[in-house]
């Protein structure tokens, strides 16, 4: 099972380089297997309260919560690394430039090996579409979209594409990911229709605020997805974050085995699930992480 980490998003941590520089050396000498990047690029004081993963409709961030570009923190914190994989959990895609972006997660994927992974979803908050000058309606056609060009720019050359979003015909985008097929795409969301958008054009799905029970539904939806578009249903790879849905869930034996029971590759795990600021209980949550994944894997 491979474990990923989120850092602390908080201020005088996430963008102080000693700090980073310590949290990378402590995952990768834990032996977890990635790093994740979050992003808003930003948040209206006054925000519709459309946040969909809580009853009031507000997202659990306070004024010490800080987000830094998730490319652009990878970046950096790739290069006191040598075997971690770098993932956003998520890039909000509709907001960017595809063409843009794909250069971007190639130059990455290329200065760290091959590491590259980019999460992406939809987003919520109506205002920051609005700061942006992006439509917020119809953003998942724009999203399914975009992946297929950006796909086109890592794998073609020269690349052409032609879209009701995007369009470029006969393009060079050097350079170009290591990985062959390009970058993996991991989908984020809970809905049964970013399952879906997963089975279709996924190379991984990963939900957010989700039950073992719910995400069984959703491994049927991409199943159900993937085959009716001629895709194999099991090189879609599963990501999970148990904390979000019950904090501190992957050190419950009982919730683990109910994950486990499902074909899943990767845990995410975050640091304030350590409950303590500091690098000494974040070596602590990863090790019972690893002692509870493992002994729910003996039991199942």
């Amino acid at each position: 099972m491979k474990i990923g980490v989120l850092p602390l998003f908080a201020k005088g941590m996430i963008c102080n380089p000693d700090w980073v520089a310590e949290f990378v050396a402590t995952v990768e000498s834990e032996g977890a297997e990635s790093i994740w990047g979050v992003e808003h690029v930003l948040i209206a004081a006054d925000y519709k309260p459309n946040y969909p993963y809580s009853a009031d409709g507000r997202m659990p961030a306070d004024e010490h919560t800080v987000m830094p570009d998730p490319l652009e923190w990878l970046s950096f914190a790739a290069a006191f690394s040598r075997t971690l994989r770098l993932g956003t959990s998520v890039i909000v895609l509709p907001q960017h430039s595809p063409v843009q972006i794909a250069k971007r997660l190639a130059t990455l994927d290329r200065l760290s090996n091959g590491r590259m992974m980019v999460g992406v979803g939809l987003g919520w908050q109506e205002e920051e579409y609005a700061a942006l000058n992006v439509p917020f309606t119809r953003r998942g056609a724009r999203m399914d979209e975009y992946i297929r060009a950006m796909r086109a720019l890592w794998t073609e050359a020269p690349a052409s594409f032609e879209g009701e979003f995007v369009r470029f015909q006969r393009v060079y985008c050097d350079v170009r990911p290591i990985q062959s097929a390009g970058v993996p795409v991991i989908v984020g969301g809970s809905t049964a229709a970013a399952a879906k958008r997963a089975g279709r054009l996924g190379d991984g799905y990963y939900p957010y605020v989700i039950s073992p029970e719910d995400l069984a539904a959703r491994i049927g939806d991409i199943q159900a997805a993937a085959s009716a578009a001629g895709r194999d249903p099991g090189a879609v790879e599963l990501t999970v974050w148990p904390g979000s849905w019950q904090f501190r869930a992957s050190l419950d034996g009982d919730v683990m085995r109910r994950y486990l029971a499902l074909p899943i590759s990767r845990v995410v795990v975050a640091m304030h699930e350590a409950q303590q600021p500091t690098f000494p209980a974040l070596r602590e949550l990863l090790r019972r992480t690893r002692e509870v994944i493992d002994a729910a894997a003996r039991r199942r």
